[in-house]
Order: C-alpha cells, then structure tokens, then sequence
C-alpha cells in the first residue's frame, strides 16, 4: 500500500484526487486545501472541490492559511507518508515540508515552459501545438524541481480551455498514478533554467481585446471561455467565434459579411467569424437578434 497526502484545490486537483481514491494500491491520509472563500455577488462562502471530495470519502481535510504553521507539519509527519502529491494547491510547500517526504507535483505545461499559474490557458494564448502534463519532485521553487516524467499531447486548433483542462486532467490522474507505483525506477532530470518561461494568474482584465490579429484574438477567445471571457471597450462580449482567416488587411472592426447565422469582422490583419455575442447588462444571443438590433450592415464597424 502506497501512503499519500494530497495537496489540491480546484476542479483539476479534484479530479486527480478521485483518480486516486479509486486505486485500491494508494491510501490517500488526508487532504490539504485552501480556505473556504466568498463566492459570487452574494459572498457565500464556499469549500473548494477537493475538499468537497475528500469529504464524501472519508479522508481528514485541512486548511490551513499557510504551510509554515507549525501544527501543519507536525500533523504531515504524523501520518508518516511514503510521497505528498502536489496539483494546483495553491502555496509554495516549505523546505520543511519538503523534507518530510518526496513530493511529487503535476504541473500542466511542458517544463520548464510555462512554470507558473496559468500553463493551460497560456498554451493556447501562443498557438502551441503541443502541451502535456509533468510529473516533477518539488523544491523550493515556483515549478522549478527535477523531471520525473512528462506525457504529452497534442491541441487541436479549435480546442477551447475546458475541453484542453479535462484532457490534461485525465492525462495527469494517470501520470499520478504511474509515477508513484513506478517512483523508485525514475532518474530525476534537472530543468534546463535556461529555457524556462513564466506565466501569471488571470484576471477580468485580460480578456479586453481589440480588432488588432485576428489570430491573436481567437487564442484568447480559445483561452478565455467561458471565464473571463473576452470582450470590448464597449462592453460587448464575442461569446462565440472562429477564425474566418489569418491574411488579409481591413479596417478594425469592419463588417466584411452579413447573415442569419453569422458576421464575419475583418482585423487588421485577418477576420472572424462571429456567431454568438453579449451587450452590457443584457443576455447572450445569437448573431442575428443582434443585428436586428443594431441594423449592422457591410462597412459599418463593431467598435
């Protein structure tokens, strides 16, 4: 039997949890999670998913402001754990934590690119072809420790950000599972700092967006659906789109083509294909209750 304590709080760390809730060779000794915190309009405080999950299955849960409480590592110790599994937890682990026993973290880049906390929507902000999930040891720094194993996988062009954080999900409740049956045949591999990119966290205002690159927009339309969704000056939010075209120079914004189901809106370098948009304060629609609204017709412009 394989002794763990986990280290997780979002969706991501929730599942990779449940993955491993159901390995009858893993014991999972208890879990440690962020604070309830206030959520939505009316502040209702909120337990995170991982701790929701340990919950139902019986496993102690703790939460503690930070990591360098002394109660905390005393409790870890107690447990007398063979590894400590890190995904999405949210502190930097302490070189006394670290200490206590391996600590394996699932980073959902390809490190040392995109060490940081926002590696998934950051692949899809660049156009990556490719991302995968590591398996690393952890040190003191941000996603800095030597390489286990990585597994790897491919974005198809359309993929938004939910659909690439399940997969990768998927792919890191197997890696977990692999790396700790398997830990003791791994040679660690130091990162190559060098090569090493940043990525930080998300927020509202990132998803301001111009008719500059069609490109470019789409990738942060790919990144930032549903949340924090991109939107203009104005307010108005694409909720829906795809790329018309990567070439061609028009006027930001310009209505190049009118229909039922779609407006195609030229950048300053290539179009959109627009089919699902939000004005401030109103509901989503389709494309052409908006345009009734609007009277949008060829050479007019969305700003």
């Amino acid at each position: 039997m394989i002794n763990i304590v986990y280290m997780g709080t979002p969706d991501y760390a929730s599942n990779i949890l449940q993955a491993l809730l159901s390995d009858k060779e893993i014991n999972v000794m208890s879990v440690y999670t962020q604070p309830d915190k206030p959520v939505g309009r009316k502040k209702v405080l909120t337990a995170p998913i991982t701790k929701t999950v340990a919950l139902e299955n019986n496993i102690k849960v703790f939460q503690p402001l930070n990591l360098r409480m002394p109660e905390t590592e005393e409790e870890i110790k107690a447990c007398k754990p063979d590894y400590i599994v890190v995904a999405a937890y949210g502190q930097i682990l302490p070189k006394n934590i670290l200490d206590i026993a391996p600590c394996i973290n699932l980073h959902a880049s390809i490190l040392p690119q995109y060490r940081g906390a926002s590696p998934i929507q950051q692949s899809l902000l660049n156009g990556d072809k490719e991302t995968g999930v590591t398996a690393m040891l952890m040190d003191v720094g941000l996603d800095t420790g030597d390489i286990l194993k990585i597994s790897k996988m491919q974005i198809p062009e359309t993929m938004l950000v939910e659909e690439l954080f399940k997969a990768l999900t998927n792919i890191a409740s197997e890696l977990t599972i692999e790396v700790l049956k398997n830990f003791k045949s791994y040679s660690p591999i130091q990162q190559d700092d060098t090569k090493s990119t940043h990525c930080s966290k998300i927020s509202k205002e990132n998803g301001l967006v111009i008719f500059d690159d069609a490109l470019s927009l789409y990738n942060k339309y790919r990144a930032f659906t549903p949340w924090p969704s991109v939107y203009l000056e104005s307010g108005l939010k694409l909720k829906e789109m795809s790329l018309e075209s990567n070439t061609g120079e028009h006027k930001a914004g310009e209505v190049l083509e009118v229909n039922k189901r779609f407006i195609v809106i030229g950048c300053k370098q290539g179009s959109l294909r627009l089919t699902r948009l939000q004005p401030p304060s109103k509901k989503e629609m389709d494309v052409a209750s908006y345009l009734n609204g609007k009277r949008l017709e060829r050479a007019d412009t969305l700003v």
